[in-house]
């Protein structure tokens, strides 16, 4: 692989496995992050192993800091051929005490921030003939509902209307627009114990899901390493969940 990968919040988690999986396919991963240290030491990593990568700080609600990073790219390699939007965040908030700002906040990160670096990435996209992109919603996006994160569910949901939309209008121009749902996966967010399952939940996890153990970053980088390479060059606008069986074993 020749190409050149932007990955939003790649430096923990889903986003790292994701970055760490494209350097060794031979991309060069452009690592964002807000975290700097974290995205330092991954692009590091990568490049001690042989691959190519950079890190560039990115708040992905700051169309500014998005136009620049894709305007060094195309300065410096000549454009960015995919783009993975991973960055998000999940706050526990009861529906009654949901402010317009919180609502906001997590809104415009989780699926408005999705929304600029798809954006800036279609011209050159377009002007190559040639692009992928992937977004990270969630099987809560999808499926499930879940009590005190309403502003995260919406916005994993809008994800999966954005991906549908701009599959559609960019088809034929050569570039698709893809998604992923994750299931219950080993990251820091998921072992919060103030935002999500914390540490007994997620030990508690895997009796309900059908391959019995939780996922981990790995098991959904490879899934997007699928949806960007020419092995999957006949999908476009879809959003595969990847969850153990979970949905299928519940529902």
């Amino acid at each position: 692989m020749t190409s050149t990968v932007l990955i939003t919040g790649a430096g923990i988690g889903i986003g790292r496995a994701t970055a760490k999986a494209f350097g060794r396919a031979g991309a060069h991963v452009l690592v964002t992050d807000v975290l700097t240290a974290e995205g330092e030491a991954v692009a590091a990593e990568i490049v001690s192993g042989g691959g190519r990568a950079s890190f560039h700080a990115l708040d992905v609600r700051s169309t500014e800091m998005v136009d620049a990073i894709f305007a060094h790219a195309e300065a410096t390699l000549g454009g960015v051929d995919t783009v993975v939007a991973n960055a998000g965040i999940a706050h526990r908030v009861p529906i009654e005490t949901m402010t317009d700002a919180l609502w906001d906040h997590t809104l415009d990160i989780d699926l408005k921030g999705v929304l600029r670096v798809f954006r800036r990435a279609v011209p050159g996209m377009r002007a190559r003939g040639a692009g992928t992109m992937v977004a990270l919603s969630s099987i809560m996006g999808i499926a499930y509902g879940w009590d005190e994160h309403v502003h995260y569910s919406a916005a994993k949901a809008g994800v999966v209307g954005l991906v549908r939309a701009m599959a559609v209008e960019l088809a034929s121009q050569g570039i698709r627009v893809n998604g992923i749902a994750p299931g219950y996966i080993r990251t820091a967010q998921l072992l919060s114990e103030e935002h999500s399952l914390g540490a007994a939940g997620a030990e508690a996890a895997p009796a309900f899901i059908p391959m019995g153990r939780l996922g981990e970053p790995e098991d959904i980088a490879d899934v997007i390493l699928f949806l960007a390479s020419e092995a999957a060059r006949y999908v476009t606008g879809q959003v595969i969940a990847v969850d153990g069986g979970l949905l299928v074993g519940r529902y």
